[in-house]
């Protein structure tokens, strides 16, 4: 099977993606996630004309600068002062409380001297002054947020503000993910001679529930069929809408995901794209399960979650991808290309102007996990592309904000 160039790996994968049914949940669980329909006031808010100082509310023809206002009441928030405000009167008032009838403007509490019962103007009033008046955030019935909308913390402080309860959301993807290979053991073991800890799970996971998706860690199976189709199984059992493995998709006699998958049931669309590193990648469908088959070396299985994986979970949950693509200039010379696209690792830094500067990692062996942290960016560069300068210009995809 021929090298598939990237953009066709990504095609494939989206093909048919859609954002999935709504779910409605409790206003407390909504956060980070995506309307699935638009959100309506419920209510006006505010609700009545409200002071917005702490002060007096007043009527404007009366509080002149100078004049002496005998206060009649006290309205704090919460709580509306039931009279009326007359001719040379005052009703002390707070941050939030109705506007007692009568009043048409609030005279905040440092501008005046108290004196007994009563207050010296030492500002004149103005009508509507200090006043919020009903309505002005948002009238009962308003569309205030859109389908689509991630609701981030002022998104949800709306809709909790419009009296929603519930929402209906997106519901999350579920991304299964199996690690394969008898030398791996988790985090905190003890290898034995030619074992490993197994890592690239972590990272995974991360780069996905980021896009949006929920997580069914599996665990690590060893190089056994019966223990791989176990976990396939229950995957499956468990309402999976993407199954990933990690290691095992190759052509060697112990990667036996192809295989397994294979007499699962899973029509096979590619498993070796045009890409470094990365390219032993497997896709195929099981029913209507996506199954991705990433490659075991760490810093291949991360990159390829990013740029494969990750559109396709924005997809399923209602987003976009999110991915951060900008254009930098080299500091380091580079060599000219072959046939596959590369993702060099690199550190960017930029000026004063704005403009970035790439510099790749002069080694990019795909076990290195630490220089795929120490980089905040992937110089991407097209197949067969000519060697490159200093100087010259390159497209980059951020890992991390280079001000960050």
């Amino acid at each position: 099977m021929a090298l598939l160039p990237v953009d066709d790996a990504i095609a494939r994968l989206l093909e048919g993606a859609a954002p999935k049914s709504a779910e409605r949940i409790e206003l407390h669980q909504c956060a980070g996630r995506v309307l699935a329909e638009p959100v309506k006031a419920l209510r006006t808010q505010p609700p009545f004309d409200a002071s917005a100082m702490d002060g007096y509310a007043v009527r404007a023809e009366d509080a002149v600068l100078g004049a002496m206002l005998t206060v009649i009441g006290e309205a704090p928030a919460g709580k509306a002062y039931r009279g009326e405000v007359g001719p040379g009167e005052a009703v002390r008032i707070f941050t939030g409380a109705p506007v007692p009838k009568g009043g048409d403007a609030i005279i905040i509490q440092e501008d005046v001297r108290v004196s007994g019962s009563s207050i010296e103007v030492g500002e004149a009033a103005r009508a509507g002054r200090h006043i919020r008046r009903r309505g002005l955030d948002f009238g009962e019935g308003d569309v205030l947020l859109p389908a689509g909308r991630i609701l981030d913390p002022a998104a949800l402080s709306l809709a909790a503000a419009a009296n929603h309860p519930t929402l209906n959301v997106v519901a999350k993807p579920l991304v299964a993910i199996i690690a394969t290979g008898d030398e791996l053991l988790p985090p905190g073991s003890a290898p034995g001679p030619g074992q490993i800890i197994a890592s690239n799970a972590y990272g995974v996971a991360a780069t996905l529930e980021a896009a949006g998706a929920a997580i069914l860690d599996l665990g690590i199976a060893p190089d056994d069929r019966a223990e791989i189709g176990k976990r396939i199984n229950a995957a499956r059992a468990a309402g999976a809408d993407i199954i990933v493995t990690l290691g095992g998709a190759s052509v060697g006699d112990h990667d036996l995901v192809h295989a397994v998958l294979t007499e699962a049931g899973m029509d096979l669309s590619f498993w070796k794209i045009a890409m470094r590193p990365g390219k032993p990648l497997m896709f195929g469908m099981l029913g209507d399960v996506r199954c991705i088959g990433l490659p075991g070396n760490p810093v291949a299985s991360l990159l390829c979650a990013e740029i494969f994986i990750k559109p396709l979970v924005a997809a399923l949950a209602g987003r976009t991808p999110g991915q951060d693509w900008r254009e930098a200039t080299l500091s380091d010379p580079m060599p000219a290309n072959d046939q596959r696209q590369d993702y060099v690792r690199a550190f960017v830094t930029q000026d004063a102007d704005g403009h970035l500067k790439a510099k790749p990692y002069q080694v990019q062996d795909s076990s290195m996990l630490r220089i795929l942290a120490e980089s905040n960016a992937v110089i991407v560069r097209a197949p067969f592309a000519p060697s490159a300068d200093a100087g010259d210009p390159c497209r980059l995809l951020i890992l991390r904000d280079p001000q960050g």
